[in-house]
């Protein structure tokens, strides 16, 4: 599957939501684009460079998109708002003469569907607690709290957590491994809190 490019400074999992501001030329070009063919794109967590730089390093495992919202901003800027379908791999990028870094990807293999273990019942707690912020309540996303993944991603996405730690999470592909993670990690920010 050959497709746009999306880097980014944070990270967008399976049934994620992020709402995005597209005013250069290559990235309204691609909405367009995207529209018309009914397609998504990837969004990669930027590994150097800025968003708006024309030459960006970006890790190569991230998420194909599709966009479920969009309108034009009080800035005059377009606001979208994508959703996450699943994880890819990608396989080989390139950047077009417009600046808009383009890939083949390939679709990871889904995750289990696995319910929480007890030893992380304090997990689901954490992420209802973030889903009461009026930004994140507003993206208008359903977790199933009892599904392993859905949590894990979700607190991936969510935590206030370094660019690297966050790209580890989102390579693991499995869910019990990505909760011990997010496990340990809370209990760091809790101690240096």
């Amino acid at each position: 599957m050959n497709v746009p490019l999306f880097p980014l400074n944070s990270v967008v999992l399976p049934g994620g939501r992020i709402p995005l501001q597209l005013f250069e030329p290559r990235y309204l070009d691609m909405l367009t684009r995207c529209m018309k063919e009914d397609r998504g794109f990837v969004v990669v967590l930027l590994r150097e460079g800025v968003e708006t730089g024309k030459v960006a390093a970006f890790y190569d495992i991230g998420t194909y998109v599709r966009i479920i919202d969009f309108k034009q901003l009080e800035s005059g800027l377009l606001g979208i708002t994508v959703e996450g379908q699943s994880k890819v791999s990608v396989v080989r990028s390139w950047q077009q003469e417009d600046g808009l870094n383009v890939g083949d990807v390939e679709c990871l293999l889904a995750e289990d569907v696995l319910m929480i273990p007890e030893r992380y019942a304090e997990l689901p707690s954490v992420l209802k607690a973030l889903f009461r912020h009026p930004v994140i309540r507003d993206l208008g996303m359903e977790v199933d709290y009892d599904d392993a993944r859905a949590v894990g991603w979700r607190l991936t996405e969510l935590l206030p957590l370094d660019k690297q730690e966050k790209q580890r999470l989102v390579e693991l592909q499995d869910p019990l491994e990505r909760l011990d993670r997010l496990n340990d990690l809370l209990e760091a920010l809790e101690e240096n809190g």
